[in-house]
């Protein structure tokens, strides 16, 4: 594991910080989940099954937003470890199927 691994993690999470905030992750207020209904603080919108309507108001933007900053401090943290670090292994291992996932990670 090299560089490579912590440059890919660093993009993907700027590409999901970029998608947050278009959602309102800046500020908008918090998504909530009402039974069939997820309120996404602009707009309600329902038909949801209710587990569903709650595991996407957990993905609500602000949320979104302090889990990748906490994401950054973890790997600002390692970047002097010594490889391969099983912490940033596992920071990455939700990105597997991407197509720009290294090779070697």
């Amino acid at each position: 594991m090299t560089v490579e691994l912590v440059r890919f993690l660093e993009a993907r999470l700027d590409e999901e910080a970029d998608l947050a905030r278009r959602c309102g992750g800046d500020g908008c207020g918090e998504w909530s989940a009402h039974g069939h209904t997820v309120d996404f603080c602009q707009v309600d919108l329902s038909g949801f099954q209710p587990t569903i309507a709650l595991h996407v108001a957990l993905h609500d933007p602000a949320r979104v937003l302090r889990e990748i900053e906490a994401k950054r401090r973890i790997l600002a943290r390692h970047a002097r470890d010594p490889w391969p670090c099983h912490d940033l292994r596992d920071l990455a291992s939700p990105y597997t199927d991407h197509p720009d996932f290294p090779a070697r990670a």
